[in-house]
């Protein structure tokens, strides 16, 4: 039975020469199975069927281990021990044509250890371990001196991330100190804002309870006021135009009654005037003599009024001065004929007219007795007043 498995093969050469004669020793580890298609199959069938799988790897083993050491003969030291990948690939390379032949194919090779009796690989090694060491010694150095420069930058850098993050710090204490006033003028306006708003409510409540007592005052007082005024009013009204009518009724009355009195006067007027007129034209036909007439026909109505206040005394004293002239009745009735002889000089002052010597042109009308010195008649004097004592 032929196993498709990988199998494992240890591959060891001792002290093989290489192209410098120095004897080396090398391990390496391949890893090879039955390849998966036909030809391989019936190929490693055809060679590997009646045996084992130990007797495989040995025949594997043998085969790589051939090639291993035909191609160290062909390399130094150096190029083994530096270059263990190019090496391992060329017996890689090498094999697998002949592995292939018996239907196994090689899936890796590598080189666990090189090494050598004679200490060659030690002392190649030395120059390169005094390098190493030198280079390490440097390195060493350098790797202080970095590690300084490290701390001396990293003493930098932390001052300098000390002061960032102070400065940080600081600003942040800044922004919080600032954010807190921020906050708080925010606050204080928010207060603000719900004082403004609270007055404004409070504002709008006193607008609503001044107008709710508008309204009260309007409906208890302003309304009854309005309505008693308009009552009042409305009497006054018509109080005033019951008395201007009845003053347009007194006054159209008054009016009627003014213009009958006028229509009255102006009639009345009418026939004095028209009497007047009359009398003008009467008066136009009188001559002197009627005039004279009538002056003297009015004489007693002259003596009358001249005596009436005597009429009118109940009681009259009269003291005599001892002169022997008349006292008593007869000195009152000679007053009384002197005043009224004064008359015809009272007539002549007021209408310019002499009535004595008018009198005296009329033919036949002196028929008394004249009185001696003027030539005047002696008017005859009216009855005296009684009077007592």
């Amino acid at each position: 039975m032929l196993l498709l498995e990988i199998m494992t093969i240890e591959v060891m050469t001792d002290d093989v020469y290489t192209k410098q004669g120095v004897p080396v020793t090398l391990e390496g580890v391949a890893q090879i199975k039955i390849a998966s298609d036909d030809v391989s199959i019936r190929t490693a069938a055809e060679r590997f069927l009646s045996k084992s799988t130990d007797e495989i790897r040995n025949v594997a083993h043998e085969t790589l281990a051939g090639h291993l050491r035909a191609i160290i003969g062909t390399l130094t030291v150096e190029e083994i021990y530096r270059e263990r990948d190019k090496f391992a690939q060329s017996v890689q390379d090498v094999s697998a044509s002949d592995l292939a032949n018996m239907g196994l194919g090689i899936d890796s090779f590598v080189i666990k250890d090189v090494r050598d009796k004679e200490g060659y690989l030690e002392a190649l090694g030395r120059p390169r371990i005094a390098e190493v060491k030198r280079d390490a010694t440097i390195a060493e150095q350098l790797a202080l001196t970095r590690e300084a420069e490290a701390k001396r930058d990293y003493a930098l850098q932390q001052a300098a991330y000390d002061a960032e993050v102070n400065r940080q710090r600081a600003e942040a204490d800044l922004a919080g100190t600032l954010q807190t006033n921020i906050t708080n003028q925010k606050v204080r306006a928010e207060e603000i804002q719900i004082q403004v708003v609270e007055r404004q409510k409070q504002i709008l409540v006193q607008e609503q309870e001044a107008l709710r007592r508008e309204r009260e005052l309007e409906a208890t007082i302003r309304k009854p006021a309005e309505a008693e005024q308009f009552r009042i009013r409305t009497l006054a009204d018509a109080d005033r135009f019951s008395i201007e009518a009845h003053a347009t009724g007194e006054a159209e009355a008054i009016r009627l009654r003014g213009e009958a009195e006028a229509d009255a006067i102006r009639a009345k007027g009418l026939a004095e005037a028209e009497a007047m007129k009359q009398k003008a034209a009467a008066w136009q036909n009188y001559n002197q003599a009627a005039l004279i007439q009538q002056l003297i026909e009015a004489l007693p109505s002259v003596a009358e009024a001249v005596a009436s206040p005597l009429a009118q005394t109940d009681r009259i004293v009269v003291i005599s001065n001892g002169d022997g002239a008349g006292a008593g009745a007869s000195k009152i009735s000679g007053d009384i004929a002197a005043i009224i002889a004064q008359v015809p000089a009272t007539v002549e002052a007021l209408t310019g007219m002499n009535l004595t010597e008018a009198i005296s042109q009329l033919p036949g009308v002196m028929n008394g007795v004249k009185e001696p010195g003027n030539g005047r008649p002696q008017a005859t004097a009216s009855e005296a007043p009684k009077s007592s004592e």
